[in-house]
């Protein structure tokens, strides 16, 4: 099913609450950044014990617990493995209800568009159930053609305590884990400093490194520039709630099925406040929460904002800034696009 509204639409999959098929239409380009994983669609069957979300890998979907298991979940948690019930859809609006509960939560999910504006408002609201729950949106990015990766400033950069591949009968990790550095184009690789703000900066390899938002940012943002297509993928959120932006780095580093290597080109752009991930620090050193407390009684909620614009200039953002309802983005070269965005949805 598809939610539109003027200039924007996207598909939603209920079989893993997966958004796909995101598209902008700006200054007479359709912008398309999400990635698909090769194998999606094909028929191909997964490997015994393959977390149910890896047969539609790619798109946008939200994680809880993120990278984790609760009450015997797979991977990513029931959110991204199990039916949603879809019970409201149209103006631009999409809700639906998880199928089975989180911690005793239950889960609502609400996806809205509106018109004219480039970004997809993304709202996760768990009412009831008791603990902490690690939580991030999951959106992947095709950067089959390059990118450059910026922002919001970061206190530093880390890799959690192992790498994603170990075993070089199956794959490959190019970090050193555990790692830290201030600087992201400076950051500890086994063969050298790499440059995390560039895609790609390493041949075949699977890698994941965290950066921790600087404390007393109210707005997170991560930009991503596709300068082959002319285009630009924005993230927003509130980093005094979703503190951690994590990106991974699939670039053909796993060699087993169903990645065999041909799993290539994708960014995951990964905001969230998942303690648990972090190599060198502790939730101490987070500007924000590790993980979403739940409220037995009450409500707790994850908000997080995608959008695309064109960006024919092709520069790395140096800044994201909202003003009176817009959302300005300035590029490193000069450029400056002002494009709407919903006052005090994100920051």
């Amino acid at each position: 099913m598809r939610v539109s509204a003027e200039g924007i639409s996207f598909g939603f999959d209920p079989g893993f609450g997966l958004l796909d098929g995101f598209a902008v239409e700006d200054r007479g380009k359709t912008v398309a950044p999400l990635h698909r994983a090769p194998w999606v669609g094909t028929g191909e069957a997964l490997p015994p014990g393959a977390a149910p979300h890896l047969a539609k890998l790619g798109g946008d979907f939200f994680c809880a617990p993120f990278a984790g298991s609760e009450e015997g979940s797979p991977l990513h948690g029931w959110p991204a493995n199990w039916l949603w019930e879809v019970v409201a859809n149209g103006g631009g609006v999409l809700r639906a209800v998880l199928g089975r509960t989180v911690m005793g939560a239950t889960l609502v999910k609400e996806l809205s568009v509106t018109d004219g504006h480039p970004f997809v408002y993304q709202r996760h609201v768990f009412v009831g159930g008791s603990g902490r729950v690690s939580v991030a949106n999951h959106a992947s990015i095709s950067v089959r053609n390059g990118a450059l990766i910026r922002t919001s400033p970061k206190s530093h950069w880390e890799t959690p305590r192992t790498p994603q591949e170990s075993d070089p009968a199956r794959g490959r990790s190019a970090l050193r884990y555990p790692a830290r550095a201030a600087d992201p184009r400076a950051f500890p690789g086994l063969a050298g400093p790499v440059d995390l703000t560039r895609y790609p900066w390493n041949p075949r390899h699977e890698d994941f490194a965290i950066g921790l938002a600087e404390r007393g940012r109210a707005l997170g943002w991560t930009a991503v520039t596709r300068p082959a297509e002319g285009d630009l993928y924005l993230s927003l959120r509130d980093a005094r709630a979703l503190p951690m932006t994590m990106l991974w780095h699939s670039d053909g580093g796993r060699d087993y099925a169903p990645w065999s290597g041909r799993h290539l080109g994708c960014l995951g752009v990964e905001e969230g406040a998942a303690e648990h991930m972090l190599g060198l620090s502790s939730g101490g050193d987070l500007s924000g929460p590790g993980a979403l407390a739940l409220r037995p009684d009450g409500l707790a909620e994850v908000r997080h904002v995608i959008g695309a614009i064109a960006w024919p200039s092709g520069e790395p953002v140096a800044s994201v800034t909202l003003e009176d309802g817009s959302a300005v983005v300035e590029g490193e070269g000069g450029t400056v696009r002002r494009v709407p965005v919903r006052a005090g949805f994100a920051g």
